[in-house]
């Protein structure tokens, strides 16, 4: 694989082999997650991460960010700042309320999702939606989700989030049709929830 330079002198590494299409197939996995909440898909295209982030978590940021989605980074994911600017220009944000994307490679330390933009009422579609990195997930498990694409319930563990998050998750889907939308990752594994799915415990 060939390195970009950067003007500081370090490298960027490489993007997608064929930047088209893995874009593309990766945006179907994306969609697929999203329509069918809870079931875990792989991201199968073989390329390097950006640093500090997981293969799906970076494969879904070259294909959905833009020059026209500002991302916030947490603090695990901040190296990758270079290489999304050079992949996808999109512009960094400081605050959480201010980004349509945020990108949380620790999941472990992710903030209230209360701090992110929920839209209004009259444009809830101005959202941000989330990628949060985990410790594991399976389809199985204590999780219990209910909602829009899933046909009875779907079983679901995800590891390595705050013990605060599935609250936080729950106040998020009473403020619908107000609310961000998630995408959880593990290595090249994805989950996708949408602000219409409902998750209890136990």
């Amino acid at each position: 694989m060939t390195m970009t330079s950067t003007s500081a002198g370090g490298a960027i590494g490489p993007g997608f082999a064929d930047p088209v299409l893995d874009a593309q197939r990766t945006f179907r996995v994306a969609l697929e997650a999203l329509a069918r909440p809870g079931r875990i898909g792989t991201i199968r295209d073989a390329f390097e991460p950006a640093p500090g982030l997981g293969t799906a978590a970076t494969a879904l940021c070259l294909a959905l960010l833009d020059h026209d989605t500002p991302v916030w980074l947490d603090h695990a994911a901040a190296g990758a700042a270079a290489y999304l600017r050079f992949h996808c220009g999109c512009p960094i944000m400081t605050k959480t309320d201010a980004a349509r994307f945020a990108v949380i490679a620790d999941g472990a330390a992710s903030p209230p999702l209360s701090r992110f933009s929920d839209g209004s009422d009259a444009y809830p579609d101005r959202s941000a939606t989330l990628i949060v990195e985990t410790g594991g997930l399976r389809e199985d498990g204590p999780l219990r989700l209910t909602g829009p694409g899933i046909e009875t319930e779907h079983r679901l563990t995800a590891t390595g989030l705050p013990d605060r998050f599935w609250q936080d998750w729950r106040a998020n889907v009473a403020r619908f049709p107000r609310g961000v939308d998630l995408f959880l990752t593990c290595g090249a594994r994805i989950c996708g929830l949408p602000r219409t799915t409902s998750v209890e415990e136990g």
